[in-house]
């Protein structure tokens, strides 16, 4: 059977959105396109219900519980007020203008979309490397090449723009729904565990990653049991 928790306890952040939101996702610990979504909602201090699907039960689930919610039967699904939510990015999106985490201006807003695009593209090749069956040599070679490519990329972005060079995330000062997705892509990739230390050729990502887990409410989630790993 899922696994069903209630986190958190309503507040404001669940009156912006409009109540108190269930996401359905992989028992996959802390990790994954889905965990962006909880990520968030743990820093804007909103509660959530959060359904969990084992590994070994998903296959079927997908064919029913996840078939009548999202024709495409994928996840993260995310359900509030009888409304249906689905592509992770794109419920980010949303999420991201009711809570204030797409920017204010034209350029800061463009800013965010074209870095988790490129984190998109990223993430890609890395789920494709990972968990290819032939993974003992795709992985080490993603490692090398496509990794260090993004790595290099965003680490150029965020050093030479103008908005990025205002402050520790992408546009600056304020936080970003692109910031967490950067930041839960090298998590899963390992390189912010142990202090960050798979960044020290790339500081402004590792000042980055620092100031989103000096959060005061993602600081207290990755200190917590509900942070997996």
């Amino acid at each position: 059977m899922p696994s069903t928790k209630q986190y958190g306890t309503a507040g404001p952040a669940n009156k912006v959105i409009g109540g108190v939101p269930t996401i359905h996702y992989l028992d996959f610990a802390s990790r994954g396109r889905g965990q962006v979504v909880r990520l968030m909602w743990e820093d804007a201090g909103v509660a959530y219900e959060d359904i969990r699907y084992g590994f070994d039960e998903y296959p079927e689930c997908k064919k029913t519980v996840i078939a009548e919610k999202n024709p495409t039967t994928t996840v993260p699904v995310v359900e509030l007020n009888g409304n249906i939510l689905t592509q992770s990015y794109a419920i980010l999106r949303h999420f991201g203008r009711q809570l204030k985490y797409e920017g204010e201006t034209e350029e800061e807003k463009y800013l965010a979309d074209a870095m988790c695009d490129i984190a998109i593209d990223w993430r890609t090749l890395f789920v494709t490397a990972f968990f290819s069956p032939n993974k003992e040599e795709t992985y080490p070679k993603h490692k090398e090449t496509d990794r260090k490519h993004f790595l290099s990329a965003l680490e150029t972005h965020l050093k030479s723009h103008n908005l990025s060079q205002q402050g520790p995330f992408v546009i600056g000062k304020n936080i970003t729904y692109a910031d967490l997705v950067i930041y839960q892509l090298l998590h899963d990739e390992g390189l912010t565990q142990e202090e960050g230390k798979g960044l020290q050729e790339y500081p402004r990502l590792k000042q980055m990653v620092d100031a989103v887990e000096s959060r005061p409410n993602v600081k207290a989630f990755l200190e917590s049991d509900r942070y997996l790993g």
